[in-house]
């Protein structure tokens, strides 16, 4: 999953040498925390938060198997 979210991501980024998915786990759900370059976020966002949720829906489809909750968050830096 962690792939597939960086493979999509650095499509979209200018920096994609600055692209780190980490996850965190606990028993229910598996949360995967996006950080980019500062002036990539807005392309990852997309206007009206349309990009990410996008990103958002393709993970979900692809997490359908796996018995936790999936969830995909954009993380600021600073």
């Amino acid at each position: 999953m962690k792939q597939l979210i960086e493979t999509i991501v650095q499509a979209l980024v200018d920096h994609p040498e600055e692209v780190f998915v980490t996850n965190i786990e606990d028993e229910r759900t598996i949360i995967y925390e996006v950080s980019v370059h500062e002036e990539d976020i807005g392309k990852v966002i997309g206007k009206q938060g349309r990009t990410i949720h996008a990103i958002r829906t393709v993970v979900y489809a692809a997490a359908v198997k796996q018995p936790k909750r999936v969830i995909v968050q954009v993380k600021e830096k600073g």
